[in-house]
């Protein structure tokens, strides 16, 4: 596959052609040009009330001017690839931290990551034999909804953390206060990121047979591993076809990448918004693709007015409470010439719901005619707290959640487009279970996240191999 540059022009770019909701502008508007900034007319759920208003207007005019962190032609080409999700064709592993923090922007902690999506990329893409369109949570996920304003720790009350891009995890008031310049940072760490994730991409890390390799360590290696021997040597195998026959295709050796996050900070993502010279529609250069939460999807809401306005692909989470006619609703706004690839639908109800649930919601979706991609988040509606105190999900019920959410396609007749769940590269000790067992007991010792639980590095590849086993059974 070609490798997307994530600071440069895709090649073979398509041509991104403006439709109904989007507007088209000159290419000198400015990006506070009201004729399309509609959504500051609109109530805006969980953003944060900063104390110095004229400071914000100073970042995010600085923020105008800076250079985009991706490109529309990157954008247009992702939009491509999930609609090849929508109709069936390929699958999508979209995955990476529930929050980015500023001080985890190493070579170390990227690659950690990056590993581990290409190494679950390799086994979903042998089992499925079709093609993953590999989507990070990366170079823009450090802001979070929180379910309250506040919290409370023996007596004292203070601001929630909302991500590093807003304020700090210190527990204190100074820290807990909305500081306009870490937006300045987000940018810049942004910036690092995808650079870093580019030499990575495209330097050789990434070539599909040091990423077996990996795969063949990890089964040799983990207790759990082994149950996947049977899978990882069918690969070896074909890989070792390919070589005796001399094929060496140049896919083989980059793969294309793309960086996406929550889209809540709408001063953010209107400061990272440009229009493009070859249309005169509007992008949001702060990622290839971004998402509308389950606390911001209000249809009346700015985030949604917002997420109407852009070119780039759109993700919607959807919780228990949504309705088919809501689904219906979204479809109008963000996708009214039916467009695969265009929107996302994330569902995140949780093992016990998504059975009973989604059937409705697919089903009416289907009646339209619609072709969005059908991704299940199987981490969000699996939260608990351990008597500790700590946030945790056990792994078997992400696992059985994303076994509903393959059944209810499977009866359908309708297509399992893809897994978004929050990851990470390192041994960390935030969710139990999985097949190298995590105690509850356990959970102190390494419980490193600023917000939700991740799954490590080993729980992360038993998804992996446990949902090709569900894709082949399709």
């Amino acid at each position: 596959m070609a490798v997307v540059s994530m600071c440069g022009t895709a090649a073979g770019r398509p041509t991104g052609t403006p439709y109904a909701g989007h507007v088209t502008v000159n290419a000198d508007s400015s990006i506070s040009d009201p004729t399309w900034n509609t959504w500051r007319d609109l109530p805006a759920a969980q953003q944060p009330d900063y104390p110095d208003p004229a400071a914000l207007r100073a970042v995010l005019k600085e923020l105008e001017g800076y250079p985009p962190l991706v490109f529309a032609g990157e954008a247009d080409q992702l939009r491509q690839r999930l609609g090849a999700v929508a109709r069936g064709e390929a699958f999508l592993l979209q995955g990476g931290d529930c929050a980015e923090a500023f001080d985890q922007i190493t070579a170390e902690q990227i690659r950690a990551k990056l590993k581990t999506l290409l190494q679950m990329s390799a086994v979903l893409t042998y089992a499925a034999a079709v093609p993953v369109v590999k989507v990070g949570r990366i170079a823009g996920q450090y802001s979070k909804p929180r379910s309250r304003p506040d919290e409370t720790r023996d007596g004292v009350t203070l601001p929630s953390y909302r991500g590093d891009s807003v304020n700090g995890a210190d527990f204190t008031a100074a820290a807990r206060v909305p500081d306009p310049e870490r937006l300045r940072r987000m940018y810049h760490s942004s910036a690092a990121t995808l650079n870093l994730v580019r030499g990575f991409t495209t330097g050789g890390y990434a070539d599909l047979r040091q990423v077996h390799a990996w795969n063949q360590d990890f089964v040799r290696n983990s207790a759990s591993g082994q149950r996947y021997e049977a899978l990882a040597r069918e690969i070896d195998n074909a890989l070792n076809f390919m070589k005796a026959c001399g094929a060496d295709p140049a896919e083989f050796h980059s793969v294309e990448f793309y960086a996406s996050h929550e889209a809540l900070l709408l001063d953010y993502e209107t400061a990272l918004s440009r229009v493009d010279s070859r249309t005169g529609t509007l992008y949001d250069v702060s990622a290839h693709m971004v998402w509308i939460g389950e606390r911001t999807r209000q249809l009346d809401g700015a985030h949604i007015e917002f997420a109407s306005r852009i070119r780039n692909p759109v993700g919607i989470k959807l919780g228990p409470g949504t309705t088919p006619e809501e689904a219906l609703s979204y479809i109008e706004r963000l996708d009214p010439e039916r467009e695969p690839g265009r929107l996302t639908f994330i569902t995140r109800y949780g093992a016990d719901r998504i059975r009973d649930l989604l059937p409705g919601l697919v089903e009416k979706v289907t009646a339209s005619g619609a072709q969005v991609a059908w991704v299940c988040d199987p981490m969000h509606g699996n939260t608990f707290e351990a008597a500790s105190g700590h946030k945790t999900r056990r792994f078997d019920d992400v696992l059985d959640e994303v076994k509903g959410f393959f059944e209810v396609h499977r009866s359908l007749g309708t297509h399992p487009g893809g897994i978004h769940v929050e990851l990470t590269g390192d041994d960390v000790t935030e969710c139990v279970g999985g097949g190298d067992e995590i105690f509850v007991d356990d959970l102190h010792q390494r419980y490193e996240t600023a917000c939700d639980p991740r799954l490590n590095r080993s729980q992360s590849l038993d998804l992996a191999f446990l949902v090709a086993e569900m894709y082949r059974a399709q």
